[in-house]
């Protein structure tokens, strides 16, 4: 495999959970944690990018590599796009986009990102996991997803894709056997090269519709790499809820 790059996007402004980056973790700030856990894949090299001075002062403290950016982005594509600049990154160099709430994300599943999205020849990958609750299959907060024969993307929906009118009614019903549905992991690989142009093009009407980024990338043509994780990430953390269960998990 060529060698990748990972940057870990880390806002401190929270809704839910304020200064998310910098909440403790079993004795380490979860920044740090998403940090280890992507040192542990086979990237050439690990970035925090932030817009907080707090964030940076951490990250330098535990030895992380973090580049300052705008405070002026809508999006942590925008944020990735700044980044690889700084960086000097060539067109069609490879990074993955690892979410800075993800503390316990397994390397294999970076290492399957850059991996596909070498050895497809898409400008960008990312994973999906079998739907095996029906109550996922109706919560517009999981993203479900479509892919053709070929593991490239057809469509990401909230709402329940693909429809089996056999099986399915307004009322709910029994998950099909097949196709089997599946949920998208929201962990991105990108080449340097559409990074570029993503940010240049603005939201399409599907994205607003569905407020799901990857669609501008899908409206203008860009074929998206989907497969099944080798190993289903655990849940990121969102709530107070996630952060203990995440702790009780640690401190075991």
């Amino acid at each position: 495999m060529k060698p990748f790059t990972v940057i870990i996007p880390a806002r401190y402004n929270s809704t839910r959970l304020p200064g998310k980056p910098l909440l403790d973790l079993a004795g380490k700030p979860m920044i740090q944690r998403v940090y280890e856990q992507a040192c542990q894949s086979d990237a050439c090299q690990v970035v925090v990018a932030t817009d907080d001075e707090r964030i940076e002062r951490c990250v330098k403290e535990f030895g992380g590599r973090v580049c300052m950016t705008s405070v002026g982005h809508e999006s942590g594509t925008d944020r990735l796009e700044e980044v690889v600049n700084l960086l000097g990154l060539g067109e069609d160099e490879c990074v993955v986009n690892v979410q800075g709430d993800e503390p316990l994300i397994p390397p294999v599943v970076i290492n399957q990102v850059a991996r596909n999205l070498q050895a497809s020849g898409a400008a960008m990958s990312t994973l999906s996991e079998e739907i095996k609750e029906e109550g996922v299959v109706f919560d517009a907060n999981a993203v479900k997803v479509v892919s053709d024969i070929n593991g490239i993307a057809l469509y990401f929906s909230r709402a329940p894709i693909p429809w089996n009118r056999s099986t399915f009614s307004s009322d709910g019903g029994a998950l099909p056997s097949q196709p089997q549905m599946q949920r998208h992991i929201g962990i991105y690989g990108y080449r340097v090269g559409l990074l570029h142009q993503f940010v240049q093009w603005g939201p399409c009407v599907l994205e607003q519709a569905e407020s799901l980024e990857q669609l501008r990338a899908m409206w203008h043509g860009v074929k998206i790499h989907v497969e099944q994780a080798v190993e289903s990430p655990p849940p990121g953390i969102d709530t107070e809820a996630d952060l203990l269960a995440v702790r009780q998990l640690l401190e075991k």
